[in-house]
This record gives C-alpha cells, sequence and structure tokens, in this order.
C-alpha cells in the first residue's frame, strides 16, 4: 500500500481519511496510516462504536457469541469462528480521534463537495459520499457489483435487513454516473445493481420461509438451507469463521421475517426457535 501511494505521490502527512463503516478491513489499518495532521472522518455513530471497542475489545465480543449461542451455534465451533474472525483481528490498536459525522454534513476537498450519507444496513450507521455535480457516489460496501454486500445483525438494530433494503432505495433515487465501492470493480449503473441486490435478498427471504416449512428451527438449522456463494461443497464444511458470517445474515433474514408478521419466534430450552405462521 505505502509503495502504491508514493507511486501516486500521496503523501501521508497530507493525506485526510474518511472511513465508511466499521468493518476491520476498513478501518483496521487507520492507526498505522493516519499521521498527527490527518483528520479521519466516519459516522459519529460507528465512530463511537470503533472506539468503544479499542478499549474493550473482549466486551462486543462477549455480547455477539451470547446472541450466536442462543440461535444455535455449536459453543466449540463458536469458539474456533471468533478466534479467526477478522473483525476482531485486526481492529486499530491505539485510539483514534475521529471527526464525527452526520447525513447531510459535507466533505469539501479543492473544488470536489461530498455529501455524507446515511446508510445503515450493511453495518449500524454506514455512510457513503455523493458528489451531486460529478455524479460520482463512494458507496463503501453499501453497493457492491461483484458481490453481495452482508447482512448480518446489529447490537444497535432491530431489523438491519429492512433498514438495508431502505438504504437501497435511498440511493436509488440518485443521478449517479460513477460509483466507487470498497470492493472489487467500479460501475456506472448503480439502479440495475439495486435491482439485483433487492431480488437477491428476496430468494433468500424464500428460501427461509421453505426452511420453516419443513417444522420450527433455530437460525443454525435454517443457515443450511441458504443458497451460500462459497466454494464448500456442504454446510459443515464451512470455515467456522464464515458460518459466523453466514448464521449472522440468516438471523437478519429470520429478523425481517418476523417484524413482518410471515414467522414468529419463541425461546425454547434456551434457544431461539422460529416457525411459520
Amino acid at each position: 500500500m505505502l509503495r502504491s501511494l508514493e507511486k501516486l505521490n500521496v503523501t501521508l502527512d497530507t493525506t485526510d481519511f474518511f472511513i465508511t463503516h466499521l468493518h476491520a478491513d476498513h478501518v483496521g489499518l487507520l492507526g498505522d496510516l493516519a499521521t498527527n495532521t490527518s483528520r479521519m472522518y466516519m459516522s459519529r455513530v460507528e465512530a463511537a462504536i470503533v472506539s468503544s471497542v479499542i478499549e474493550e475489545p473482549e466486551k462486543r465480543g462477549q455480547q455477539a457469541n451470547e446472541i450466536l449461542f442462543s440461535h444455535g451455534f455449536p459453543a466449540e465451533e463458536l469458539r474456533k469462528a471468533m478466534q479467526d474472525h477478522p473483525g476482531y483481528r485486526f481492529i486499530p490498536k491505539r485510539p483514534i480521534d475521529f471527526c464525527g459525522l452526520k447525513e447531510g454534513d459535507s466533505i469539501e476537498v479543492g473544488d470536489y463537495s461530498f455529501r455524507c450519507i446515511e446508510t445503515p444496513g450493511h453495518s449500524p450507521c454506514h455512510m457513503c459520499l455523493y458528489e451531486e455535480k460529478r455524479k460520482i457516489l463512494v458507496s463503501g460496501d453499501h453497493l457492491l457489483f461483484d458481490i453481495t454486500p452482508n447482512i448480518t445483525f446489529w447490537l444497535e438494530r432491530e431489523n438491519s435487513l429492512q433498514e438495508y433494503l431502505a438504504s437501497l432505495q435511498k440511493i436509488y433515487s440518485l443521478e449517479v454516473d460513477l460509483v466507487l465501492p470498497g470492493h472489487r470493480n467500479v460501475s456506472c449503473d448503480h439502479r440495475t445493481r439495486i435491482k439485483e441486490l433487492q431480488n437477491h435478498h428476496q430468494s433468500r427471504l424464500n428460501e427461509v420461509v421453505a426452511a420453516l416449512g419443513e417444522g420450527e428451527k433455530t437460525a443454525w438449522e435454517v443457515a443450511p438451507f441458504i443458497t451460500w456463494d462459497l466454494g464448500s461443497r456442504s454446510w459443515s464444511r464451512f470455515p467456522p469463521a464464515q458460518k459466523w458470517f453466514a448464521l449472522g445474515e440468516t438471523i437478519a433474514h429470520l429478523d425481517y421475517l418476523e417484524q413482518e408478521g410471515k414467522i414468529s419466534k419463541a425461546m425454547v430450552n434456551g434457544r431461539v426457535v422460529y416457525s411459520l405462521g
């Protein structure tokens, strides 16, 4: 990274950073790259979360573990998943003095003016940037074109999938000529991709309902019925860390259906169980 920045004539002493969201692959190196003269921008909601995780890394992990265990994640596999989880292995190693942002704030860079747009779903308060004059959208992980963003449960949100779908619709209305995502290829057709993502989640919701048609299940028991884009031949062969992500996404879809009144949930012997009706 440093060699590539040098080729681009980027000097870190005169570089500011905008972080779209709290995941470690986006915020993890900030403590190493930022200098004493850098400004570090982030949603004020997520900046507070990152700061709390840096101060007490074990606390948030334990809270997430308790939820996943209640949804059927076996204790030993859960332990292995957390050992390999990048979110806890690669968090910043020092406190970060963030410039907290909210919906509608602007960042001026030369003759560019980027408007902050809150797009919760992939993370509790993911934030995109929109340059209206040039019709540029910095979409982070809210809108990806070669892969689908992971939508999981969040301690701060009750229905992350519903919020994600609403955030997609919010972005749909923008006039955009260039989308700069957080991973893989750029694109100039955000509306087609939004429709594809909406259809993707509807298909996944249908798979969840079909799984419950066989009887009540925990999220752990529903997960193998969902189509996952991974190389493993079966759910049992998924790496534990991937099961962590997959189960979180399963819970998000179950929460959405429960909030819509299409399924119900109950606590049975210390486990959350879902059923139709």
